[in-house]
């Protein structure tokens, strides 16, 4: 059997505990709520990117989308080794800079 004053203090502690877990759920969930809200409203009115024509991506400018790059450690032509594009990381696409692949202003 418990006693009263322990039943009493445990009940508070659950009820202290509970808001924080309530105010802490709250506290994540909302921001990102918001934030998606708002950009599904901006992107609802907003003109598509000029730059990537709306897609968020374009074609690697560095390796001209073929994932590898020729490159010497020397400027020494006899060894070139083709070495994976450090822009694209060999996915041949590029984030859009303007609007951050977006697709949007």
């Amino acid at each position: 059997m418990i006693p009263k004053q322990v039943g009493f203090l445990g009940a508070t502690a659950a009820i202290i505990f509970g808001g924080f877990v309530t105010l802490n759920v709250a506290s994540t969930i909302t921001p990102g709520a918001l934030r998606a809200a708002s950009e599904a409203k901006r992107k609802k009115f907003a003109m598509p990117c000029g730059v990537c024509k709306g897609k968020g991506f374009y074609i690697c400018k560095l390796c001209k989308g073929n994932a590898t790059i020729e490159w010497s450690p020397l400027y020494d032509p006899v060894f070139i080794n083709p070495c994976l594009c450090p822009t694209c990381e060999g996915n041949r696409v590029q984030r859009c800079l303007n609007c951050l692949g977006k697709g949007f202003d």
